[in-house]
């Protein structure tokens, strides 16, 4: 498009060629202009480019922010919350889910996902993640955790941690029995609970209630010898009632 002259290899205007200075025209007549004020775009397009920077970020696993839609959206997020009052409120009006607290522990996302799981009779997916049967969506496990399923391995191996044994018996003293010596505390911890729900298919031993086959069925783990009478806190000495088994089982006991 140019040549150099021998003497100082700078570029000579007289050898552009003809195209090249219209270019050239054109960009010396370009003038500065302000951007484009935003002031009369609708809702509808703001909720619209909300909707698709969400899904930009979803799919990138990048936490959707205030922040986050600056650097991809088509308008400021200032332009948004003042549009909308604030910034939550214009997630609510596109159907975005605000983000959860940000401190919530490992140990935290893990109960919520076991109730999920134990309400729901089998292993969630990302789409069961959601209010109110879940405080927490799946974006937020695979943020923490790298991605869903790393997320449902954690849980896994926090589920079959082995739980430090009590340090000495207890002595359990009843007005109508000798002194009995225990080696479990009468406490079901959250992890035991777990396991045996899933070793008795979240269904229960006595009636074949399960919330898989029936929403709404309310599952108890409870000890088979009552542990008042010198049943263990043990897998073994434990199953899976429901609600109504699980009551109708203590009054057997108590006749």
């Amino acid at each position: 498009m140019f040549r150099a002259t021998p003497s100082t290899g700078r570029k000579n205007a007289a050898h552009f060629s003809a195209p090249y200075r219209g270019v050239r025209l054109q960009r010396e007549i370009v003038k500065f202009q302000l951007e484009k004020f935003n002031r009369n775009i609708s809702e509808e397009e703001l909720i619209d480019d909300l909707k698709k920077s969400f899904e930009t970020l979803r799919k990138n696993s990048i936490s959707f922010s205030f922040r986050s839609y600056s650097e991809i959206g088509k308008f400021s997020s200032s332009t948004i919350s003042t549009r909308f009052g604030s910034w939550n409120k214009a997630l609510e009006a596109a159907g975005i889910e605000v983000m959860e607290e940000k401190n919530i522990s490992d140990v935290g996302l893990f109960l919520n996902l076991e109730n999920v799981w134990v309400i729901l009779g089998r292993q969630p997916v990302t789409r069961d993640m959601v209010k109110p049967l879940s405080k927490y969506s799946s974006h937020t496990y695979s943020e923490r955790f790298g991605s869903w399923r790393k997320a449902l391995s954690s849980f896994v191996d926090y589920i079959n941690e082995e739980e430090p044994p009590i340090s000495q018996e207890i002595i359990q003293e009843t007005p109508t029995t000798k002194s009995i010596k225990r080696r479990t505390s009468r406490n079901i911890s959250d992890r035991m609970r777990f396991r045996i729900l899933s070793r008795d298919g979240f269904t229960c031993q006595s009636c074949g209630a399960s919330p898989i086959k029936e929403r709404g069925v309310e599952l108890h783990v409870d000890h088979v010898l009552p542990w008042s009478k010198g049943g263990e806190t043990e897998e073994s000495n434990l199953q899976t009632k429901c609600k109504q088994c699980n009551l109708g089982k203590g009054n057997a006991f108590n006749q």
